[in-house]
Order: C-alpha cells, then sequence, then structure tokens
C-alpha cells in the first residue's frame, strides 16, 4: 500500500479530485504505527474515507493549506506527536537545535503551538468547514491549564484553536464515529453525545445537568487552590469506567468533556496494528537525510497501551489512561514475521513494549467493573494489596518471537517497572529479561530516593529498586554476562530541597551510579507535578509543596547529581554549604568533593561552626 498523498500532485496521481479529510500534522510524515497520524489515517482509509496528510505545512503563506481544496467532510489537525513547545524548548526554555520529527533534523519546520496556529489558519480560510483537533497537545491542555513556557494559565486550546471538536486520548474509535456521521451529513451540534470528544457552546444554549462543574477559568486564573481543585478533578474522572461529564466555564462559553472512550479492546488494537503500514518516512524526505525519529522505532512492536503507574510528572494516565490493555500473542507475532521481508531489518526486534513493558494486564479485577481507584496509586508508595502480578503471557510471547527464523535478538527498550517485576514471585521472566532482552543496558527509573520527593512523584520508596538492582546484578553475574542498569533521575521535581539532592548525591555515590544525563523537572500540561510547581499545592492533600523554581537553585541540585564533574564543583560546594553539609567537602571516602579552602570560605560565611569542622578535619 502507497502512502497517503501529500499534496496535490500526489492526490492526483492517485485520480482523486476530491478528499474526504486533511490532516495536518506537524510532523514530518512517517506511515509507522508508532505516529498517531499514521495510525488514524490509516484506519479512516480502511474505512473507506480518502484522506491527504499535510505535513508541516508553511504557515507564511496560504498556498500549502489550499492545495487539497475544501475536504467533503473536514479537517483533522494535531501538532504532530509531541507537544510542540517541547519539542522545540528545553527546559530551561532555550531553543532545541534539531528536531527529529522533521526531515534533516531541522529546527523550526513547525510554529510554536502549532496546533492553535494551524487550525487559526485553516478557520480563517474554510470558514465552513468541520476542525477536529486531537493528539497530545490537544489532549493535555483540554481545559484551563498552566502554560510553563509564558508562565501563565491559558484557557482551554479548544478556544483558541476555533475548533468545533476535540479529540482527546488515542482517538481511534471516536475519530470512526466523528467521521461516520459526518458522512450521513450529521451536523456538529450532532456529534455532542460522541464518548472521547470535548466541545465548546454558549453559556446560554447548554443545560447543566448530572455534570462535575470545574472551577471556572476566571477562578483558576486568580486562586492557585482553586486551579489545584480543578486538577485534581480533571484526573479523578479520566477514567473510562467511572467517569463523569466535566464542565468548565470560560466567560460567556462553556466547555464540556465526555466521559472517555473506553480503551481499545485485544481485538480493536489486533485490527489497528494490522493495517498496512509503510513503516517508513515519506520518500520525498530523502534527499535531506530522512527523519530521525524513525530509526528508534522502525521495528519495535507496541504490544499494550495504558499505564496503572501513573507517575505525577507523567502526561500518560491523563492522555492513555491508566486501563491497561493489550494485542494478542498472534498480533504480535505477526507484526514481527513481517519484518523479515523488509530489506532494512537485520535480525533485530528493537523493543516489545509501551507506555510500560511489562504491563500485560489490570492491576487488579476489581477495575473491570468499578474503575480505577480514585485519588490512589496501584504501585506507591507500596505496591496495593489488591495488585495482580503476572508476567507469564509476555514471557510466553518473548520466547514465541525468539523462536523465528531470521530473528537475532529481541530487546526491551520501553521501560521496565521494576517495583511490579519485582513483586513476581515466579522469576522466570525476570532470568529470561536478563539472559535474552538486555543491551548491555536496562534503564529503569527511580527517579530519587528522598521519600519526601517519591511521595511528590507518586513513586514507590527506594527500598523496592535496590531490592531489584540487587537481584539484577545477581542473576546477571550467573548469567556470565557484563550489563548495567542504567537509571533515570530527575532533579529539581516539586518537593525536592537542595538536602533532598545532596541525599540523592549521596545514595548514587554510594551505589557507585554515575548517571552521564540527569534531566531537570519540565512542567508540562496535564500533569499533577506541573500543578504542584504552579500553585505550590499538592491537589490531593491541599498542603503545601516546596517547589525549586530559580534556575541558580535547579543549577545546584542537577550538579549534585553529577558531584563528580570537575566543571560542577562549585556548585556542588555552594549547595552543601548552604545546607550546612561542608563535612561532604574533603579528602575522606565519605566526602562528595574535596574542594579548595579559599572556595569553601567564600560559600560558608556566617557559618563559622561548620567551617571550623572543616579546618579541624583538615589538620588531622
Amino acid at each position: 500500500m502507497a502512502f497517503l498523498p501529500i499534496n496535490a500532485k500526489e492526490m492526483s496521481q492517485r485520480g482523486w479530485d476530491s478528499v474526504d479529510f486533511v490532516y495536518i500534522t506537524g510532523d514530518a510524515y512517517v506511515d509507522h504505527p508508532s505516529f498517531g497520524v499514521s495510525i488514524i489515517s490509516r484506519v479512516l482509509e480502511d474505512k473507506g474515507y480518502r484522506v491527504a496528510v499535510l505535513p508541516q505545512p508553511n504557515v507564511k503563506d496560504d498556498k500549502d493549506f489550499l492545495q487539497f481544496g475544501t475536504p467533503k467532510l473536514g479537517f483533522l489537525i494535531t501538532s504532530g506527536n509531541i507537544d510542540s513547545m517541547v519539542a522545540h524548548y528545553t527546559v530551561n526554555k532555550r531553543k532545541r537545535s534539531k528536531d527529529a520529527y522533521t526531515a534533516g533534523g531541522i529546527s523550526g519546520k513547525r510554529p510554536d503551538r502549532a496546533l492553535t496556529v494551524y487550525s487559526n489558519i485553516v478557520r480563517r480560510l474554510f470558514p465552513d468547514s468541520v476542525i477536529i483537533i486531537g493528539g497530545l497537545e490537544a489532549s493535555l491542555r483540554r481545559f484551563a491549564h498552566y502554560d510553563y513556557w509564558d508562565d501563565c494559565v491559558k484557557p482551554s486550546v479548544l478556544l483558541d484553536t476555533k475548533a468545533d471538536i476535540l479529540s482527546y486520548g488515542m482517538g481511534e474509535n471516536q475519530t470512526i464515529e466523528l467521521a461516520k456521521r459526518l458522512k450521513n451529513g450529521a451536523k456538529v451540534s450532532d456529534l455532542f453525545d460522541i464518548k472521547g470528544i470535548c466541545y465548546a457552546v454558549k453559556t446560554t444554549d447548554y443545560v447543566i445537568d448530572k455534570v462535575v462543574e470545574l472551577p471556572c477559568f476566571e477562578r483558576v486564573c486568580d486562586s492557585k487552590r482553586d486551579y489545584a481543585i480543578s486538577t485534581r478533578k480533571e484526573l479523578d474522572e479520566a477514567d473510562a469506567v467511572r467517569g463523569r461529564k466535566l464542565i468548565q466555564r470560560h466567560g460567556n462559553m462553556i466547555v464540556v468533556e465526555n466521559p472517555p472512550m473506553p480503551p481499545l479492546a485485544t481485538e480493536e488494537l489486533d485490527y489497528v496494528y494490522s493495517l498496512p503500514y509503510e513503516r517508513w518516512y515519506h520518500p520525498s524526505y530523502e534527499k535531506v537525510g530522512g527523519v530521525d525519529a524513525i530509526k528508534e522505532v522502525e521495528f519495535s512492536i507496541t504490544h499494550n497501551r495504558g499505564c496503572f503507574g501513573a507517575c505525577n510528572f507523567c502526561s500518560i494516565a491523563y492522555h492513555q489512561g491508566r486501563a491497561v490493555t493489550c494485542r494478542s500473542k498472534e498480533s504480535i507475532v505477526n507484526e514481527a514475521k513481517s519484518f523479515l521481508n523488509n530489506e532494512h531489518f537485520k535480525g533485530y526486534i528493537s523493543d516489545v513494549g509501551g507506555p510500560t513493558a511489562n504491563f500485560r494486564m489490570p492491576s487488579c479485577s476489581l477495575q473491570k467493573e468499578a474503575g480505577l481507584c480514585k485519588g490512589k496509586k496501584c504501585l506507591a508508595p507500596e505496591p496495593c494489596r489488591n495488585l495482580e502480578v503476572s508476567h507469564k503471557e509476555y514471557l510466553e510471547i518473548l520466547r514465541e518471537l525468539r523462536k523465528i527464523n531470521g530473528i537475532k535478538k529481541v530487546f526491551i527498550r520501553s521501560g521496565i517497572r521494576f517495583d511490579y517485576l519485582i513483586e513476581d514471585k515466579d522469576e522466570e521472566f525476570f532470568d529470561e529479561l536478563v539472559t535474552h532482552h538486555i543491551s548491555g543496558q536496562l534503564r529503569v527509573a527511580p527517579e530519587h530516593c528522598s521519600s519526601a520527593v517519591l511521595d511528590k512523584m507518586g513513586k514507590p520508596y527506594i527500598e523496592s529498586y535496590k531490592r531489584f538492582s540487587k537481584k539484577f546484578y545477581e542473576k546477571t553475574k550467573r548469567a556470565k554476562k557484563e550489563q548495567y542498569i542504567v537509571p533515570y533521575l530527575m532533579s529539581s521535581h516539586p518537593g525536592s530541597t537542595l538536602k533532598d539532592a545532596v541525599e540523592l548525591a549521596l545514595f548514587l555515590k554510594k551505589e557507585r551510579i554515575f548517571p552521564d544525563q540527569v534531566q531537570d523537572f519540565y512542567p508540562t500540561p496535564g500533569t499533577v507535578s506541573t500543578c504542584m510547581y504552579y500553585t505550590g499545592l499538592d491537589p490531593y492533600t491541599l498542603e503545601e509543596v516546596y517547589v525549586p523554581k530559580s534556575k541558580h537553585e535547579k543549577a545546584m541540585q542537577r550538579a549534585l547529581l553529577q558531584y563528580y564533574v570537575k566543571e560542577n564543583k562549585e556548585l556542588v560546594t555552594e549547595a552543601l554549604c548552604k545546607v550546612h553539609r561542608q563535612d561532604l567537602i574533603g579528602n575522606n571516602e565519605h566526602c562528595l568533593i574535596n574542594a579548595p579552602k579559599s572556595l569553601v570560605e567564600k560559600y560558608s560565611k556566617g557559618q563559622k561552626k561548620k567551617t571550623t569542622k572543616y579546618k579541624s578535619r583538615k589538620r588531622k
């Protein structure tokens, strides 16, 4: 099956004089099931609709937007696989030099806030067309939200974009239903009962009945407490079983969110991943070096969706959902076998994973009828007593893949949830993970070691990581392999003080962990952690949370996690002096660094007692 047309010439080559949908995206066109645009466009194509993909249109010239004419049913618009602002800026708000989702890695091919820019252009050019926005940028901004880049609360993106419908979550079923009704002549107002969508109406036109009302836009702008309350309500209702309709007033408009569309069942997921993807970028990008984003995922397999881990800093729970669903073994094996006919395939499957690789089942049987527990975590701070743990089916799939003639190695790279794995009394999967599925390094995410910080992250305490690490290295030794755990770590998360950062540095030293990179917390819309960052409140308790915000303090926290780097010596010294831990400066084995006496004195002003202790140790 050929790529879908990306310009008028390719549309004409198909013999089409018009299309049903124009799908505008902020990414280059990559036809692979790891890309949302590819999934939705192939699903629509399979249902008999003509879809043209318009990747990264030039917003300074209307020509790109006009080339397909007026679509019969409407425009689908997304900023791409990731948020356009995250794609453009680092956590320090510096422009990124490369864009993995653009051909040749060229930066600046999509505008900031691409979803809003594209939608407003379409509304101006095609005032009578239906506009449906979706993808991550839309999903996480469906209500009033804190915008880190402008440092303010912005209204629902539905209002800024002037779109008719916002499709949130994973999108397939609501898109199919929207397309079917539009084809049958439905007006926009006839779409308002579909699950998994948001829409906006005038306050005078809406009858309020059996809904959860969020604090209005004006209140969440004026009151951080109300913002925190709104965040909690939004997340509490993001469940397909028990979630209720939400509304939020914005002046004379009301934004309405219908309950979530149920996650795709196994048969539906199998269907989605069976469609004829090219698994490559559009050939027009070849001349500029292709699209880097395909490299890591070309021969990866997504076997599940959803994550009941629901870390507070992660958007998956709000966007994709906490309920875990999965594909059948047969579907996964068939996808792997299809690789054998691909000229790029060298025998290595880079990943069999998803949001969390080792989830294949709901966290407990109770949630099938009652939904996931409101305001609680399945794994943190400790595993729920109802947690059901099994890797049996996942292991069977991996074994089946290893048997396929022509497949040399099957890796797992998308993240093992170690706290779930360590609860599995049957260690067969753990043994085979170590023996067969690691390419030298296994990345896991303890994120921190301080219990106070882990509580704010919604992560389990560090003891579970220690148990996992000990067993991992024991099993690695028995397997006679040289393999290592590479932990993901995060600095400056809400709740993390300099003392917590020092605690983490000491933990890293004790565990002989030397991270090459450290990620500062990035406040993106739609997460509990971002709410804490903006409001200074925990939305579930309304208690105050310490938030490191100054660039200098964040630099010190980051430096402490790489205390061994020479360039960080002054920042580490300053941090240790600030928290009165000059005892960690010196030549002793328990110390973090050895700094010149003058540097210690510089940052120890007003701390004579501690400075004297340092001098005394030096004299000895």
